[in-house]
């Protein structure tokens, strides 16, 4: 559905925020696009979705680029930025005024969203907190319907039970037809919710993997504070000792700990990304 080529882009061409930068993203899919805050994870959605244009290279939406931002792509995508500035209307006049622009808007869904996220429909939105109008444009993102559902930081502003119920609505509504694209850096909230991990670092994507192909390739675990960890790729102290990446050697499943994924591949000469690309360049038998 999403087809990036050599993509180079920054907002001055001396300084680039993403460089020689490949991706495909399939329907049927949720990602998470892991990064350090300034990543650049915001450029690469807004070059997704046709806000921000590529210096060379292509970005592409069901074949057509994003940049030309043609109607019948915008209608089947739907952008969810970080910050949010609301209309002075209600929930029911934004759905009354702007669901007309998605062909597979459902007003009767949108209304269902809103009071699984208790925001009531008839409050002039500027009148919301942040959280709870976080909350409205997550339940008009959900109801469009759209094939790319693109959501910049969406758990920002929202209290523990909203981050809860957002992660059930999110996978309530993921079908064969829809790609989904998270972008955080509250590694945390996605933890249950995502099937394929995407990692921007140093202007390039360095992890695209599913979870579980993780969980094939990689065991996560704990071992003794000092002790010495044969093959251990990656290690950080906790109260329980160390936490540990190691080579998954018997292929037996493992519980994917995000974070400590996300900390080993943002270190310097990441001894996980250089494992898990050997992996890849392994010869078939």
């Amino acid at each position: 559905m999403v087809r990036i080529r050599n993509l180079h882009f920054g907002y001055s061409r001396r300084v680039l925020q993403l460089e020689n930068l490949n991706l495909d993203l399939q329907r049927g899919r949720i990602y998470g696009l892991l990064g350090k805050n300034g990543a650049g994870k915001s450029t690469l959605l807004k070059n997704i979705v046709g806000l921000a244009f590529p210096l060379s290279g292509s970005c592409e939406v069901n074949g057509h680029a994003s940049a030309r931002r043609r109607p019948d792509t915008l209608q089947d995508l739907f952008f969810l930025p970080e910050e949010v500035q609301m209309p002075a209307v209600t929930a029911t006049q934004l759905a009354d005024t702007t669901g007309g622009f998605y062909p597979h808007f459902s007003e009767a869904a949108f209304h269902d969203y809103l009071r699984e996220l208790d925001v009531p429909s008839h409050v002039r939105l500027t009148t919301l907190s942040f959280g709870q109008q976080k909350k409205v444009m997550i339940a008009f993102a959900l109801a469009t319907n759209t094939g790319l559902l693109v959501l910049d930081e969406p758990t920002n502003g929202l209290d523990i039970p909203s981050k809860a119920q957002f992660r059930k609505l999110i996978a309530g509504t993921l079908g064969e037809e829809r790609c989904v694209i998270i972008s955080t850096h509250q590694v945390r909230d996605l933890d249950s919710l995502i099937d394929t991990v995407l990692v921007l670092h140093q202007r390039r994507i360095v992890l695209n993997e599913t979870i579980d192909q993780l969980s094939e390739q990689l065991s996560f675990g704990t071992a003794p504070a000092g002790a010495p960890v044969p093959e251990a790729l990656y290690a950080e102290p906790s109260v329980r000792g160390q936490q540990v990446i190691r080579p998954n050697h018997a292929g037996a499943y493992s519980k994917v700990d995000l974070e400590m994924l996300f900390n080993a591949l943002v270190g310097k000469e990441s001894a996980v990304a250089t494992y898990l690309t050997q992996l890849h360049h392994e010869p078939a038998l």
